[in-house]
This record gives C-alpha cells, structure tokens and sequence, in this order.
C-alpha cells in the first residue's frame, strides 16, 4: 500500500514537473541557444514560432513538449497551407524538428545543454510528419539577360539600399541571413567574413570568407559599416529578415522578386563561364563533405572565389553571353 502510494506520489510530481517543460518553453529555449551561438537565424526562428505557433495555437503551446503529437504537428502545417503559406510551412517543419531534435538527443549528445534534458523527449514529433512542398533548390534563376537587367537597374542607385542590393550580387548571392548579420568587425580590406550556422545540433557556426573585389569594396563602404553591424540602418540594429527582398521589390518590374533567385542565377551564370562546380560552392558556402575537407583542408580559395566574382563582374557590365540571354 505504501509503495503504491509512493509510486502515484511519484508520478503526480513527475507530472507537475513536466508541466513547466512546455512546447512554448521548449521553442523559447530553442531560439535562446541560437542567439547563444551565434545562429544567423534566431530571429526568424524567433518570429516564425511565435506568429505560427504559440499566437495560433496558444492550448497546444502550453502542453508538456513530449505529449505533442504528430497530428498536431500536422494540424500546425496544413493551417498554413490552407493559408497559401506552403513555402513558410516547409520552414516551419524544419524548425520545428530542429528544435525537438535537440530535446531528443540531450540525453546522448553531450554538446546539448542539460537543461534539454528535462523535456523528456523519447521520439520527435516532427520526423514522421510528411514534407509540404516550397523547400529545396530554386529552379528558377535568374537567367543571363534578368541577371543584367538586374545590374543595370541597381548600378546607378545613390542610395544605401542600392549599395547593399549591389553587395548581395558582387558577393555572389550570399545567404541573406548572414548578409544582414555581418558585423563591422567582420569587415576587412580585401575581404568580409560572414558565419555559416547550418550544421548539426551542437556545431558551431563556419567561418565563410568572401572576397571583395573593388566594386563590391565600393558598395560596402556606401554602407557606412561603423556600428555593431555593417549594414545596419536604425541604432545599430542588423536589417530585418525580409529589408533586402523589400527593397529590391521597389525597382520597376522587380515586384515578384525574390532573392533565392540571383543565389542560383549567379552559381547558373558561373557555371556556364567555365567556373568549377568546387568553387562556385565554396563560394556560396554550400555544405563541405567529407573528413578531409571539413577537418584538414584550412586553404580559403580566395584567390579563386576573387576570380569567380571578376567573371561576374566582367559579365554584368558586358554584353549578354548567347548562352544565357534566355
């Protein structure tokens, strides 16, 4: 009798233990260790938990986080589908995982903080939720001629926002997260350093180094990068999530434009010059594979990402190439 009653005792602690271990508190300490190393993407992941999640669904929100099921999951999803929302949707998912995969490996992963520990978590949620369609490559970049025209409509703009939309492309395309997180201290004179956050739970951020050649120096400098962070147009504060695609959308006939598509136009343009697949991606920061790269190989290939984004240069300001003027 004692023991059964020590047991419920037990359990009803467990209980009341587990109900401070929310999914709201779970998503909050997500984003909190993003912040924490340095992840590019906190504030998105940050503004899209709480608009889609914790404001939506505020009962689900304040459940344990291992009694969220997958239909509640999906439920989340397809209210954003029905919405029209299916490229934020896929987003979403990936976040979601992401944070219920930290909670889920905290007690074999020793690079998780503890706290993780405590939510309990035997399976993810999120894993056997199908993926919504809106995610992947962009396979519709700019073509050679719209990559031109591009140019040509922001080359003359006398305005901060023209010389970071100019510092996007003469970088080639970079991630826009880290773009906007560049930080002054960051700034050198023959190259910027951005940090890539993409990896495994636990990873650090990646040093990503891109050169600037004279153009792209000139458009930095317009920025005027002399607080915290380098393209920052209000007390010091990074550009927000979405200040560059806004800006582009101003120009005449850009009103669809998305930025995703100058990152694959330019890796398109590159290719057809003749660049190598190796270099187009390291000078896009896309994943590095094996041991020897990712471990051994220290060699930044400046010299040739310099050469990639001169090629880059030579055929903005020239005429279209019959192969790409599509």
């Amino acid at each position: 009798m004692a023991k059964r009653k020590a047991e419920q005792q037990k359990a009803k602690q467990d209980k009341q233990n587990l109900s401070a271990f929310t999914l709201q508190a779970l998503l909050t300490d997500y984003v909190h260790w993003l912040g924490a190393n340095g992840k590019v993407s906190e504030g998105k992941v940050r503004t899209q938990f709480k608009l889609h999640v914790i404001n939506a669904w505020p009962e689900l929100a304040a459940l344990p986080a291992n009694e969220v099921t997958e239909e509640q999951i999906a439920d989340i999803l397809r209210k954003m589908i029905e919405a029209g929302k299916v490229t934020t949707a896929w987003g979403l998912r990936k976040m979601l995982r992401a944070a219920f995969q930290m909670a889920r490996e905290a007690k074999t992963n020793p690079a998780v903080p503890i706290k993780f520990k405590d939510y309990a978590l035997k399976f993810n949620p999120v894993n056997d939720v199908k993926v919504v369609g809106g995610g992947g490559a962009d396979m519709n970049p700019l073509s050679g001629a719209e990559m031109h025209a591009y140019w040509q409509a922001i080359k003359q703009l006398d305005t901060q926002q023209g010389a970071v939309l100019r510092l996007h492309l003469l970088t080639g395309g970079q991630r826009l997260e880290q773009l906007r997180a560049l930080k002054t201290v960051d700034v050198h004179a023959a190259h910027i350093v951005l940090w890539d956050g993409k990896g495994k739970v636990g990873t650090a951020p990646r040093q990503h180094l891109v050169p600037l050649i004279p153009e792209a120096k000139r458009a930095l400098e317009m920025c005027n990068p002399t607080g915290d962070y380098a393209l920052s147009v209000k007390d010091g504060e990074p550009l927000g999530n979405n200040t560059i695609r806004l800006w582009a959308q101003k120009l005449p006939g850009n009103q669809s434009f998305k930025p995703k598509r100058v990152r694959s136009g330019v890796e398109t343009l590159l290719a057809s010059l003749g660049v190598s697949k190796e270099i187009r991606w390291r000078l896009q920061s896309h994943g590095i594979s094996g041991v020897q790269d990712r471990h051994y190989n220290a060699y930044e290939y400046m010299k040739e990402k310099e050469e990639a984004l001169s090629l880059l240069f030579k055929y903005l300001e020239g005429s279209n190439s019959p192969r790409l003027s599509g």
